[in-house]
């Protein structure tokens, strides 16, 4: 018998590839601007909200999506009935631009805040006098299918809302970030 043959060692090294020429494996997105538009448009409204951690958004649309139905029940279709699309599609399109605007802050190292958990007063108010309408409004004492005639007073508002926002910004603007009180 034979003793076997030796193998000849190889003269040859591996030589590691340089760190600039390695492709980088994608870092993983953490949100998914298709996968926020699907649950946006999913019933109920908000899912998409829901999906990219903005509870207080997606409060506000199903609250949006349901009171206009709400209202197209007790006070005639027109104008609520516009609400219902509107709530969605602006759910939707929300829902698609938070994350990717989540993912953007996040590729660029951004520090991405998180939302409050409704913490601002404002929410409190909000559904004390909501709840203290829809009680009005079950007593008997203020029935909202009266009411439904001032719905522009719904536009104005807006309207006021935007033009405060807009003169604030403004001002804003004037002192080089500094706020100004109006």
């Amino acid at each position: 018998m034979s003793s076997p043959t030796p193998i000849p060692e190889s003269h040859t090294t591996l030589v590691p590839t340089p760190p600039e020429t390695r492709a980088a494996a994608p870092a993983k997105l953490p949100k998914s601007p298709g996968l926020a538009l699907l649950f946006a448009l999913v019933p109920p409204p908000g899912l998409g909200q829901m999906y990219n951690g903005q509870m207080a958004k997606a409060m506000v649309v199903f609250f949006a999506f349901t009171g206009s139905i709400w209202a197209c029940v007790e006070s005639g279709p027109l104008p609520f009935a516009f609400f219902i699309p509107f709530t969605i599609f602006f759910g939707a399109i929300d829902a698609y631009r938070s994350a990717a605007l989540h993912n953007a802050r996040f590729v660029s190292g951004q520090a991405i805040e998180e939302e409050p958990d409704g913490s601002s007063p404002a929410w409190g108010v909000m559904l004390i006098v909501l709840g203290c309408v829809f009680l009005l409004n079950n007593l008997g004492w203020l029935p909202l299918a009266t009411l439904h005639r001032f719905w522009p007073l719904l536009l104005i508002g807006a309207g006021v809302f935007f033009l405060y926002g807009a003169r604030t910004r403004k001002a804003t603007d004037a002192t080089g970030g500094n706020d100004v009180a109006l």
